[in-house]
């Protein structure tokens, strides 16, 4: 009795601080898988930003252009309205002149066919210089209607980039708040589920522990192939059973306590040793692994466990926890292991 007490004290003392680190360990690494997909998530957020940038470098372009073009029409209407000055001095010489010779037709009248003749060709020069000048007052008024119509495109235009420099602001805004939100929820479920994941281990510690062929390596539980099945086989034995059901027991418990909205599974991978197999079931170790890693979740199906909450991978030798070629080391490698991660 008292041997079985000091047991049962050395038990429940030794495996907090390896528990601990080992819950740490896969913190850590949750939290940096998180953090990728939150700097996804940026880089997308930044590329919608980048795209409204461009737009904007358009619409900067365009006004450019227009004022370009107003600025060339604002010349134009100078040079125009220089020619119509010329002009109508022209004109006011033309007057001169024509009242002039209006004068010297009636001083002499001796020459009235002469100067009649002189008049009409004056008149019909100043008719061309009106005309040119009423050409060059139609001009004007059409550059000054372009003008205007330049002046109410530039005002749209600044108008549609305020709100797009708004709209990006706002933008920015949202990814800041984004961000935030996202990291608090990454936190908060890291938090949940390292919790869960060290109830869970600790509850199969005590199950599990004390028996021999069944260890803790860092974050997951390892049970030897011998404890499960027989060499080369697929097929659960009657000792394996036995342990499987008292994992279903663990992993109930955890499904009642873990909230839905937490993606979780058990993921169930089986090893071998460094062998060649010798079996006409199986063609490869990589079949022997994944067979025997879909044995124990069919096994744990058929006890009640969801099957969304489980995943089974198959190794092969290729992952041994042991470099040695020895019997034991190859032994070691013979293996199932038991990790509870996100889906």
């Amino acid at each position: 009795m008292a041997t079985a007490l000091a047991r049962r004290r050395r038990t429940n003392d030794a495996p907090y601080w390896p528990g601990f680190v080992d819950a740490m360990a896969q913190l850590l690494l949750v939290i940096t898988f998180l953090l990728s997909v939150f700097i996804v998530a940026q880089f997308l957020l930044a590329r919608q930003i980048s795209g409204q940038d461009s737009a904007l470098g358009q619409l900067r372009s365009k006004i450019a252009e227009l004022s370009e073009l107003l600025a060339m029409e604002k010349s134009s209407k100078g040079e125009l309205e220089t020619s119509l000055a010329g002009l109508t001095d022209d004109l006011a010489a033309e007057k001169s002149r024509n009242t002039e010779l209006a004068s010297m037709l009636e001083g002499e009248s001796q020459k009235g066919s002469e100067a009649g003749t002189a008049i009409s060709g004056l008149r019909t020069s100043l008719d061309k210089e009106k005309q040119i000048s009423a050409d060059a007052l139609a001009k004007v008024e059409l550059l000054n209607q372009q003008i205007g119509a330049l002046r109410r495109q530039i005002s749209q235009l600044s108008g549609l980039l305020s709100d797009a420099e708004q709209r990006n602001v706002t933008s920015q805004a949202q990814v800041v708040d984004l961000g935030r939100r996202l990291n608090s929820a990454l936190a908060q479920r890291v938090q949940e589920l390292s919790r869960y994941r060290s109830e869970f281990f600790g509850r199969l510690r005590q199950i599990l522990s004390e028996r021999p062929g069944i260890l803790v390596v860092g974050d997951r539980f390892v049970f030897q192939s011998e404890v499960l099945f027989a060499k080369g086989s697929a097929d659960l034995n009657p000792p394996g059973q036995l342990e499987m059901d008292q994992l279903a027991e663990a992993v109930h418990q955890l499904e009642g306590d873990i909230p839905g909205d937490i993606a979780w599974v058990l993921r169930v991978d089986g090893h071998t040793d460094s062998d060649p197999i010798l079996s006409s079931t199986f063609k490869s170790n990589w079949e022997l692994s994944a067979a025997r890693a879909i044995a124990v979740v069919k096994y744990l199906i058929d006890k009640g466990i969801d099957p969304k909450h489980l995943v089974a991978a198959g190794f092969g030798e290729f992952q041994p926890i042991d470099p040695g070629d020895t019997e034991d080391a190859k032994s070691r490698n013979r293996r199932i292991e038991l990790k509870l991660t996100e889906r």
